[in-house]
């Protein structure tokens, strides 16, 4: 059965950044909007300049995807100082994801967050970050183009193992698989009631997964959005939108 846009869960997505929404560059969000819509959710793209109207949006809503940036969350945000290799912060997006995290935790919400996001949604629940990992940790897997010489025209790609029992095996079919790779930072120590539950071989944080309640949060490091027709990345959308349809209310009879 196809569905159509009134009966497809409704996936509010934040824009990347301020600028992008200012100059309505969609060009890396239609990413993220198109795999929602292929895994049959109706994608919403959320404003970071409007913080009054975001409440009564997000009622509307059944489930979130939290996309990846190419700012960093503030240090001070996680008990840090800035080491000189932090970008500068995009305080409306971590305002309008942090909104959006106190919504999706308080009324169970299902959400997908991917790079930043997944950095965020750990530093909300009071975890650190890796602020450069080139900086800081002895590796020779390239995380980013810039990690290459010459820069290749496409993403790394790397292995990332997962653990036997944890949502992402279940959903890989197996306690391995190959991702893309487009960050510099990454999760340091997890936060409240989250679990790392996958990692590259140099031990660089891939995916954690939230424990606190059955809410369906999942955070991984890698861009599954650019990674269409790969099963895992489409098997993460697909069950983002499974449970953004089991979360929407369902009316009582007095309503």
């Amino acid at each position: 059965m196809t569905l159509t846009g009134s009966n497809r869960p409704r996936i509010g997505i934040p824009w990347r950044t301020s600028q992008e929404e200012v100059t309505g560059n969609l060009v890396k969000m239609q990413h993220y909007m198109d795999a929602v819509r292929q895994a049959g959710g109706e994608p919403v793209p959320l404003s970071l300049s409007h913080p009054n109207s975001l409440p009564d949006e997000l009622a509307q809503l059944d489930g979130f995807v939290l996309p990846g940036s190419q700012f960093d969350v503030n240090p001070s945000e996680y008990g840090a100082s800035n080491q000189g290799k932090s970008e500068p912060p995009d305080s409306p997006r971590e305002e309008t994801d942090r909104a959006i995290l106190g919504y999706a935790f308080g009324e169970q919400k299902p959400v997908l967050a991917i790079c930043y996001g997944s950095q965020l949604l750990n530093v909300f629940l009071g975890g650190t970050l890796v602020q450069d990992i080139r900086s800081e940790v002895e590796t020779s897997i390239p995380h980013r183009k810039k990690d290459l010489q010459p820069e290749p025209l496409d993403d790394p790609r790397h292995e990332v193992r997962f653990t036997g029992e944890s949502q992402m095996a279940k959903l890989a079919g197996a306690t391995e698989a190959v991702v893309n790779s487009s960050h510099h930072q990454s999760i340091a120590t997890p936060g409240r009631q989250l679990s790392i539950t996958g990692q590259a071989a140099d031990g660089i944080v891939e995916s954690v997964e939230w424990t606190g309640d059955a809410n369906w949060v999942i955070g991984v490091q890698w861009h599954p959005e650019r990674m269409s027709g790969d099963p895992l990345a489409d098997r993460l959308f697909s069950q983002l939108v499974s449970a953004a349809r089991r979360a929407r209310r369902v009316p009582t009879l007095n309503s």
